[in-house]
């Protein structure tokens, strides 16, 4: 079940822009290089200035030419502000209207003229190679549609059915010869990082009827196959003879059996460490016998976000050859209020032995991770360990849909991640693990509770979390529940956004 996304050519070339053919041509200019160089860029081309009355240049304005008569052999041209060109975000912007503007021309190739990258390079403290990177990935990961269920057959235009827009084919940037082989390496990791996102985005936008744990397991079998690193699964049995309670009770509702699988990205010799990191993966939530309200549980599919980020990372660090090993870990399951379903005020006993009572079986993520965080320190002793969840909807109601709640015991850690957030533009906030949070979540029947009631419910489930790490001292949790799914209300762009994957690449990197 490979995800079916289309490929992307990209090119370097020092051709002048003139001889370009590309259905689109796209002439950035920032806020300071406006009045000084568009004119003549324009006037080289044969276009009238006269239309830059209304251009601003701020980040992500556009302004779209038809050449006509002139020499260009590009069909359009488009204007394209990055504003002061100063910081990540305005080149962002900047890819992200250019996107929009090819899939408003339905245009499959798209040049770039990035002739003054090394004065945007100077401008922003930012390299070559991480602009090139920046303006690619933005690019392909706006062009991002998840159409593939639709059948077509209530189109009653056929030839629009038959000709409908498939994104941009071929990507082209124009620099000067001194500028080729940074630009070159930054449009790879690009787009590598952009199919890596739109893998973690098509495994959430498919339904709980086409996506279970087994189907889970087996994506990450195929593309640890494909990619050069292992994937290890283990089934409902083996899951049972491990011992892992939590898991195993979450899945009691269930007619689909779970799976726990394990990826490995090893880079040998080279390698500086070992992180592991470890996702949600529970494939559709009905809250279980604590039920949830009917509103919005068709969205429930996306609670399965932290396992798609995990695998996509993993893929990309394989791809990207980092000299880190990278472990992967992902508890799966959907949680269904099936006859033999675990009820509130149930006791279980986790991976580690733990015991926990059971007040909500719709917290039910923490169980499953508990188990995966347990035996991902005892089995393999990583250095860091990162787990990441749509764990919680307090911390919607705290941070909104665009920031994730972060937590660590490691103020390095806690600080890498906000760091790698801000240089992504997939943000975090860091919340504190104070020791009295851990009397909300008290049990008078076992170890420790499943929830801590009504106030601060995303702490709660990190102090949860926390008592399954041991004495591990780099640990962060991630709570993606706002940012992992955008609903139809207001969405640009429906569905899975694949936030954490640039987040972890960023912050794998740079470590």
């Amino acid at each position: 079940m490979m995800m079916i996304a289309m490929k992307t050519e990209t090119t370097v070339t020092k051709s002048s822009l003139k001889n370009i053919k590309a259905g689109l041509l796209v002439l950035p200019f920032s806020v300071k290089s406006l009045k000084k160089d568009a004119p003549k860029v324009l006037g080289a081309l044969g276009l009238n200035d006269r239309a830059l009355k209304d251009f601003k240049a701020a980040a992500g304005d556009t302004l779209l030419f038809y050449p006509g008569g002139a020499g260009v052999k590009a069909s359009r041209v488009l204007l394209l502000g990055i504003g002061e060109g100063a910081a990540t975000e305005d080149y962002r912007k900047a890819g992200t209207s250019v996107a929009r503007q090819a899939a408003t021309c339905e245009v499959q190739s798209v040049a770039v003229d990035a002739s003054s990258i090394v004065e945007w390079s100077a401008r922003s403290a930012l390299s070559l190679e991480d602009i090139a990177e920046l303006l690619t990935g933005s690019i392909l990961n706006a062009t991002y549609r998840f159409d593939r269920l639709k059948s077509g057959k209530m189109e009653k235009d056929k030839k629009k059915k038959k000709a409908s827009y498939e994104g941009i084919s071929r990507l082209i940037f124009r620099v000067n010869a001194g500028s080729i082989k940074d630009v070159e390496k930054g449009t790879v990791s690009g787009m590598v990082i952009a199919e890596s996102q739109g893998v973690a985005r098509d495994l959430v936008n498919l339904p709980g009827n086409l996506l279970n744990a087994v189907d889970i397991a087996r994506y990450a079998s195929e593309s640890a196959e494909k990619h050069g690193y292992t994937a290890t699964v283990f089934n409902k049995d083996a899951i049972d003879h491990l011992g892992m309670g939590g898991l195993m009770a979450v899945n009691k509702g269930s007619k689909e059996p779970p799976t726990f699988t394990i990826l490995d990205y090893n880079p040998g010799e080279k390698s500086k460490g070992t992180v592991a990191l470890v996702g949600k993966g529970v494939t559709f939530d009905s809250g279980g016998i604590s039920i949830k309200p009917a509103n919005g549980m068709d969205e429930m599919k996306c609670d399965m976000a932290g396992a798609a980020v995990v695998i996509a990372t993993v893929e990309a660090a394989a791809r990207l050859g980092l000299e880190y090993r990278i472990l992967g870990f992902i508890p799966s399951t959907d949680n269904m209020p099936g006859g033999a379903a675990q009820k509130p005020g149930d006791v279980i006993t986790t991976y580690s032995g733990i015991t926990v009572e059971v007040g909500n079986t719709d917290a039910e993520g923490r169980l499953i991770l508990a188990d995966a965080l347990s035996y991902a320190i005892e089995t393999y002793k990583p250095d860091t360990i990162i787990d990441l969840a749509t764990l919680t909807g307090a911390c919607i109601v705290a941070l909104g849909y665009g920031v994730a709640g972060m937590f660590s015991n490691d103020d390095n850690l806690a600080a890498a991640l906000y760091d790698a957030g801000q240089v992504s533009g997939e943000k975090v906030w860091r919340l504190p693990l104070w020791d009295e949070y851990d009397e909300l979540i008290k049990s008078e029947v076992a170890d420790v509770h499943n929830t801590g009631g009504r106030g601060a419910g995303t702490i709660t489930a990190a102090k949860f979390l926390q008592n399954f790490i041991g004495d591990h001292k780099h640990w962060a949790h991630i709570d993606i529940a706002g940012p992992a799914f955008s609903g139809k209300a207001g969405a640009k762009a429906h569905g899975g956004t694949g936030f954490g994957v640039s987040l972890l690449l960023d912050f794998l990197r740079n470590m």
